[in-house]
């Protein structure tokens, strides 16, 4: 495995040195990095596997500006041509899905498939008012209380019941983050634009969870609808981190979904 460094962009290059196949990007959500994945590294053997820590999260340092959510997706694009990949199949969560949404519709040549995570559309007006709050929380407070309040309640009580680890990592994702980073984040996703759904081509699989309070399954059923041929699965028990929180599954999932797709 090797780091790429696009300007402050950090992306992990899984594969590249070893004839590998098609390859895979993977992209976090609001309060992960590259690490969000890593549960289902193992299920990837075959692939060539890329981890960008989007700009202002994890490694990746915050640029100048307010991009938003597209210049978020610019910045894969680019990280992605510096690394000699022509197509690949994208892998989001939550936040994560949004961009690998608007890179489906951007270039859908480019995309081999779409396998998204709690996959969001538009925020709500309620949520857009709670992301700007969480914003300023950030920068006035830091990340100890958004990273407890985010654990606490984006994780299933039978997850939190049966593997504290689960929370554990949630919260420790959010400690690590940049104050300005994740409050430039949770600015992007509020004012974020619904993609064009009817242009998105590639085979697409939604995976949501039963109780997910982040991106609620009513969310993932109207994209279902709006994105032509995709399949939707639905992990019982689990909230909004179904890669922690059910691992095998959500691995095994997007293992079939990769080589049905290639």
């Amino acid at each position: 495995m090797a780091d790429r460094h696009l300007g402050s962009l950090v992306m992990e290059d899984q594969g590249e040195d070893q004839g590998q196949g098609a390859a895979v990007v993977m992209i976090h959500g609001l309060g992960g990095s590259s690490n969000s994945f890593e549960p289902m590294m193992e299920r990837l053997d075959g692939y060539r596997v890329l981890r960008p820590d989007l700009p202002g999260a994890g490694r990746s340092a915050l640029r100048p500006g307010k991009p938003g959510l597209r210049g978020l997706a610019s910045a894969v694009g680019d990280a992605l041509r510096s690394a000699g990949v022509e197509r690949a199949h994208l892998v989001g969560h939550s936040m994560g899905t949004l961009i690998c949404q608007y890179l489906a519709t951007a270039a859908p040549e480019r995309v081999l498939s779409l396998t998204l995570f709690g996959p969001i559309l538009k925020p709500p007006p309620a949520a857009q008012t709670a992301l700007k709050e969480r914003a300023q929380t950030a920068r006035r407070d830091g990340m100890a209380g958004i990273a407890g309040a985010v654990a606490g309640g984006s994780v299933s009580a039978a997850s939190r019941a049966e593997n504290p680890v689960v929370t554990a990592f949630v919260r420790e994702s959010l400690m690590r983050q940049e104050p300005a980073g994740y409050a430039a984040h949770c600015e992007a996703l509020s004012e974020a634009a619904a993609a064009d759904h009817p242009a998105i081509q590639a085979p697409t699989l939604l995976v949501a969870g039963e109780n997910d309070p982040v991106a609620p399954l009513a969310m993932a059923q109207q994209l279902n609808r709006q994105i032509a041929g995709s399949a939707l699965e639905v992990i019982p028990s689990v909230a909004h981190w179904m890669m922690m929180e059910a691992p095998r599954r959500s691995a095994d999932l997007l293992r079939t979904h990769l080589d049905k797709a290639a």
